[in-house]
């Protein structure tokens, strides 16, 4: 094992070793988005939460991991990659030891809140320093296979891992875990982990701190309006308050990136077509991929009555099948292009969640649900891979932090939005049916929202069959032209 003063002076690291321990790093912060939800009954009845405010627990940490990813991209370029990913693994494992000693509900949702926005700091760096650990082609294309299906398999496997700890241990063992793999990641990561610096004698200035606080605040006001609509009312004046808040901040947040000396993301590269269009794709898969696995979590719990455990075990199909086909995703990527894979792979999942879109009361789980579930992940999988590369192949290295927070930002934000639409659609449906919450309502309401959920996913099917284009040599693509600061002198680059 190297010394950390051979890591310092850049004395090389096997890149796969490199990629298991920033690897590592990116399963608990997908882990934590997932491993709640088979607890939140417990929760629920542990700390009382209420029916309206529960979903915050997942929502907080969505939508400040989201919301704040740009600004952590930002910090890897500017302050080294190994020191942000040191700087987020901390906080993440100090936060995810308050939250399992916490018995507070408002405390809770602050803290997961902090939860999200240490990930929103750690999460880029890892991706970035993968991208600069292998060169465009067959490996980078093979690692980005092992990625997706750790940054979508994690979503599964948290839920399996949360219905045991939940039914074995406690709930709050879902946080408490984090602490020993924390410590040993951030015990590793100095000695393994190379510093790729920017320079300092390159910064422009300190990263766009208004950009962060306009680019949340938007997201956070259309996420709390969606997720209020249900009870406020749609036409409500508060309901239609919020959406215009969030247009507002959105917009200013853009005219912010267009004045600022030195902005959180320079919009220059969303001139790269497929940059603009795998991060399209990238938020509306997971806002109906986020949506599903929350409604299908209550449908099992509340209607079926499945126990933690069962609920976990009833996923396990999902990740073993993501996982065997993302793999095997880099050499079909660097024979036939990424963009019939990107159209294909939303197909498959629409055809699975609108399997589900049919659930009864007292239905079967071989019938009702498990064949969703063998569909949707084949699509993930064909699907996941393809998206990262075209939203990075290509670009500047010295855009590798904030093209990696950019991919990253449409997960998450895609993610909490879409949470926001499927469960309120679900409530609206629900409510306008009976106010007692029968299962045959609740289950309708399950329904309808995974068909939006569905109709969320064909959006992705859309930009990729017209905005996606395979470059003339999928493995080589030529480097774009893009504004901004020049390239860093040789002796910085990776």
């Amino acid at each position: 094992m190297l010394s950390t003063k051979a890591a310092r002076v850049g004395r090389p690291t096997g890149p796969w070793k490199v990629f298991a321990l920033v690897a590592t790093a990116q399963f608990m912060v997908v882990l934590d988005t997932a491993i709640i939800n088979v607890a939140l009954p417990v929760i629920k009845r542990d700390l009382d939460f209420g029916d309206s405010t529960i979903q915050w627990v997942v929502t907080a940490y969505v939508l400040a991991f989201g919301g704040f990813l740009l600004l952590g991209g930002r910090l890897a370029d500017l302050l080294g990659r190994r020191r942000t990913l040191l700087m987020g693994m901390a906080a993440f494992t100090v936060v995810s030891l308050l939250i399992g000693v916490n018995s507070s509900v408002p405390l809770l949702i602050v803290l997961r809140g902090l939860q999200g926005l240490a990930a929103a700091v750690m999460s880029p760096a890892a991706l970035s320093t993968v991208l600069t650990q292998f060169p465009e082609g067959h490996e980078r294309s093979r690692a980005l296979g092992f990625w997706s299906m750790v940054a979508t398999g994690g979503a599964a496997v948290g839920l399996l891992l949360g219905g045991v700890l939940t039914q074995y241990a406690d709930w709050r063992w879902n946080f408490f875990i984090n602490v020993p793999v924390g410590v040993i990641v951030l015990a590793l990561v100095p000695r393994l982990v190379p510093d790729h610096r920017t320079g300092s004698r390159d910064r422009r200035g300190l990263p766009d701190a208004p950009g962060a606080v306009l680019a949340t605040a938007g997201l956070m006001a259309g996420v709390f309006a969606f997720s209020q609509a249900p009870e406020w009312g749609w036409a409500n004046p508060l309901t239609l308050i919020c959406f215009a808040a969030c247009v507002v901040l959105l917009a200013a947040f853009v005219f912010n990136e267009r004045c600022a000396a030195d902005p959180l993301v320079d919009l220059g590269i969303f001139t790269i077509r497929n940059v603009s269009g795998a991060n399209g794709m990238m938020a509306t898969v997971f806002a109906g991929n986020l949506g599903m696995f929350f409604l299908l979590t209550l449908y099992m719990q509340d209607i079926e009555h499945y126990s933690a455990i069962r609920t976990g075990l009833a996923f396990l199909p999902f990740p073993v099948i993501l996982g065997t086909v993302s793999t095997r995703m880099a050499g079909l990527v660097r024979r036939f292009g990424f963009r019939r894979f990107l159209i294909t792979g939303p197909v498959l999942v629409i055809i699975g969640m609108l399997w589900v879109s049919f659930l009864p009361v007292h239905g079967s789980y071989a019938v009702h649900v498990l064949p969703g579930l063998l569909v949707m992940p084949l699509g993930y999988g064909v699907s996941f891979a393809p998206m990262y590369a075209a939203a990075t192949a290509g670009t500047p290295q010295r855009f590798a932090g904030v093209t990696s927070g950019l991919i990253a930002t449409s997960q998450q934000a895609g993610g909490a939005l879409g949470l926001a639409v499927i469960s309120g659609t679900a409530g609206t449906v629900t409510a306008s049916l009976t106010h007692d919450a029968l299962p045959q309502a609740l289950t309708s309401g399950y329904n309808v929202a995974m068909a939006v959920a569905a109709g969320i996913t064909a959006i992705a099917g859309l930009l990729a069959a017209l905005v996606i284009r395979t470059p003339r040599r999928a493995d080589t693509p030529a480097e774009p032209s893009i504004p901004g600061p020049s390239p860093q002198p040789a002796s910085t680059r990776s």
